[in-house]
């Protein structure tokens, strides 16, 4: 099996878990706050998709989907277009409010689209790529992708999470 098939599979794993947490959820579900500092499944699942698409998108050289194809404006948040969630105060957190399932996933599945489609592209050799040279040592290619797929895997256990508290509310 080849690396990026790897990677592939397992960006098609944050997707299952994504999924299975969000649909269903009301937006009043979505936005809850365990309390007043949590962060909720809306901010957890927006944020770890803002930083794939974020990412991605550098290393491909293209467009983030985030403006590319109008999530920001269907999204209308109160942030900056270029507003990743990275840093976020419990304040910044709170502005983000999303309406539904539908939009909230609408937007992660474009994402990952265009992750998966730009993994798969890729041959071995380009794993080795520095993306990042400010950081001893320089950040590659295959560091950044598995850098993502673990900071999304833990977003998304942590909305897992929230979600099971809630429904246990």
């Amino acid at each position: 099996m080849k690396a990026t098939d790897v990677l592939a599979d397992a960006y098609g794993r944050i997707r299952e878990v994504v999924h299975d947490v969000v649909e269903g959820l009301s937006a009043e579900e979505l936005n809850a706050r365990l309390d007043p500092g949590a962060n909720p499944i809306a901010w957890l699942v927006w944020h770890l998709t803002r930083v794939q698409d974020d990412h991605v998108a550098d290393a491909s050289g293209l467009e983030q989907v985030w403006t590319a194809q109008g999530w920001f404006t269907r999204f209308s948040l109160p942030l900056p277009a270029e507003a990743t969630g990275y840093g976020h105060t419990a304040q910044q957190v709170g502005r983000v409010r999303v309406a539904s399932d539908e939009l909230l996933l609408g937007y992660f599945d474009a994402v990952h689209e265009r992750s998966t489609e730009f993994v798969r592209g890729l041959a071995a050799a380009d794993l080795d790529r520095v993306v990042d040279a400010g950081w001893d040592p320089p950040v590659t290619l295959g560091v950044r992708l598995v850098s993502i797929l673990s900071d999304d895997l833990q977003h998304a256990g942590q909305a897992a999470y929230v979600r099971g508290a809630l429904r246990r509310r």
